[in-house]
């Protein structure tokens, strides 16, 4: 596994690079907040794939979207292109986590040219809205992104150690404390004084447009890539089973796996989740 830097539209892109050169072709996408690392359990299982789990912009060690812009759902989709532009790769298996597989998914619909096959955990499609909440939404994404330029030359929080970021983020998110610390290591810098965040803080602003559920179904209906879809059970509140069953049913090609476990089942159970993608994505 080693690090790898890569040109984008927007800024460098980091990633880690695993397995075999010579075997099909897989980028990895991450969810929000978390970075590269969350692939490396997976590393054992995907040894026959030329693997590359990118750093989205903001996380990780990947640049930060320029001073007064916003981190705009389509530019997403230009960092995953101009990632396999940058590998020199015309088509790939796109594996994607959480926000990775709504990235992934949506970028199947876009460019379907780009996308082989689909293996996507815990997401698919993008996160909807209701119409009738647009003005609200619209109204607090403004507010949030003034208030955080207000705070812009505030010093950032440093800690002596990493416990105080693990423990946030296992408050933040309920999983192993293994898994959080790949996550939160690689998502810390080293200061002054100890260590603090290198995320982006914009990261966290809430969007200011989220689609209506009619075109989320319509950009899944336009996906031709053979897909696997791999769901934690209990499900998270944005993503039940009656959702999830809709939204797969928009696909041309699609399968499901329900496995007992955390948001981060792809890492809780890496073994099994990685004989999955071996099987879906070798076929």
């Amino acid at each position: 596994m080693r690090e790898i830097r890569l040109p984008g539209g927007r800024g460098e892109l980091a990633a880690l690079r695993f397995g075999d050169a010579d075997g099909p072709k897989l980028l990895a996408l991450h969810g929000w907040l978390d970075n590269a690392a969350s692939f490396v359990p997976l590393a054992a299982s995907l040894e026959g794939f030329d693997v590359v789990a990118l750093d989205l912009p903001g996380h990780g060690a990947s640049a930060h979207r320029a001073e007064g812009y916003d981190y705009v759902y389509v530019d997403w989709l230009h960092d995953v292109l101009d990632a396999l532009d940058a590998l020199g790769w015309a088509r790939a298996h796109l594996l994607g986590h959480s926000m990775g597989a709504t990235l992934a998914s949506t970028l199947a619909a876009a460019a379907p040219e780009r996308v082989a096959k689909l293996a996507l955990v815990e997401g698919l499609g993008p996160l909807g809205g209701p119409a009738e909440s647009a003005g609200t939404r619209l109204r607090e994404a403004v507010a949030a992104r003034r208030a955080l330029d207000a705070r812009r030359d505030d010093a950032p929080r440093v800690s002596t150690d990493i416990d105080p970021a693990l423990a946030a983020r296992l408050q933040a998110t309920p999983m192993r404390e293994a898994d959080a610390r790949l996550i939160v290591e690689r998502n810390l810098q080293a200061v002054p004084g100890g260590w603090s965040w290198r995320s982006d803080p914009r990261l966290r602003l809430p969007s200011s447009t989220r689609l209506p559920e009619a075109a989320i179904r319509a950009i899944l209906q336009a996906i031709a890539a053979p897909t696997l879809l791999v769901a934690a059970e209990p499900s998270p509140p944005y993503f039940p089973p009656a959702l999830r069953a809709e939204r797969i049913a928009c696909l041309r090609d699609a399968s499901l796996h329900v496995l007992e476990g955390g948001h981060h089942v792809h890492m809780e159970r890496a073994p099994e989740i990685g004989a999955l993608l071996r099987d879906f994505l070798r076929d």
